[in-house]
């Protein structure tokens, strides 16, 4: 039976303020639901992914990580402002990235976001973590190498410029095999071009809820990686990538 590191998900708990992200706000979605949702996947831990919607809110994240327990860390999102001792309380909490969504809404300057990822990397070990099409990694990979340790969200979302996810993948970067009902592409066809590259660089995680998702998780999206894969690189991209790159700093 396979282990599952879910390396991405949300906890949308009521109890919490949400922001309306173009106008959208998304269902309820607490951790009683997640572990009911995924009964039956052997999930051992995972990361809590802060969305648009949670803007800059901690108290549901160190909520759901408490209630979660110590296998399961947190990736936030936070102000530029931010001190340096909310950063360090963050991590005392299980925190261990934070994100970065162009997606739904950009930095001012892209300038930021690097001396950012720089500063929370030197404070705290944390890695950065972007929601981004691959059709802006090109004019922005020069930039996103400089970080010291950086994963890509949902397979870059689109076959247009999949070669420059590729190529940062060549320098080390992670990539989430995750939001398959996201992306414009088969993603199997990602899957193994990445692995080609870098067996180390996939993490597969649920999306759960699957906000805005044309198509949410479906539990024969694990099946795809277990029929088509062997054993050792399934049980990478399922488990021991994700388990290094988010608890590095509870195994120092």
């Amino acid at each position: 039976m396979f282990k599952l590191f879910d390396a991405h998900f949300h906890i949308i708990d009521p109890k919490f303020p949400c922001i309306p992200n173009n106008a959208y706000l998304p269902p309820p979605f607490t951790v009683k639901d997640y572990v009911e949702r995924t009964k039956g996947l052997n999930v051992k831990g995972g990361a809590v992914i802060s969305g648009s919607f949670q803007g800059f809110d901690q108290t549901y994240l160190r909520a759901a990580l408490k209630k979660l327990g110590p296998s399961f860390v947190g990736v936030t999102q936070l102000p530029l402002s931010v001190s340096d001792e909310e950063i360090l309380s963050l991590s005392l909490c299980g925190v261990r990235g934070v994100r970065f969504n162009f997606k739904r809404g950009k930095l001012e300057k892209i300038g930021h976001l690097e001396c950012f990822a720089k500063r929370v990397y030197e404070i705290a070990g944390w890695h950065t973590e972007l929601y981004i099409d691959s059709r802006e990694l090109c004019d922005l990979s020069q930039t996103f190498l400089k970080l010291p340790l950086l994963s890509i969200d949902h397979l870059g979302l689109s076959k247009a410029d999949f070669s420059s996810l590729l190529s940062l993948v060549e320098k080390g970067v992670k990539v989430k095999a995750t939001g398959f009902g996201r992306v414009d592409f088969d993603p199997l066809f990602a899957l193994k071009e990445i692995v080609k590259i870098n067996p180390d660089a996939l993490m597969f995680g649920t999306d759960l809820p699957s906000t805005r998702a044309p198509r949410p998780f479906l539990d024969e999206d694990i099946r795809l990686i277990l029929d088509n894969f062997d054993e050792n690189i399934a049980t990478k991209i399922l488990w021991t990538n994700a388990v290094q790159f988010y608890t590095r700093l509870c195994q120092s």
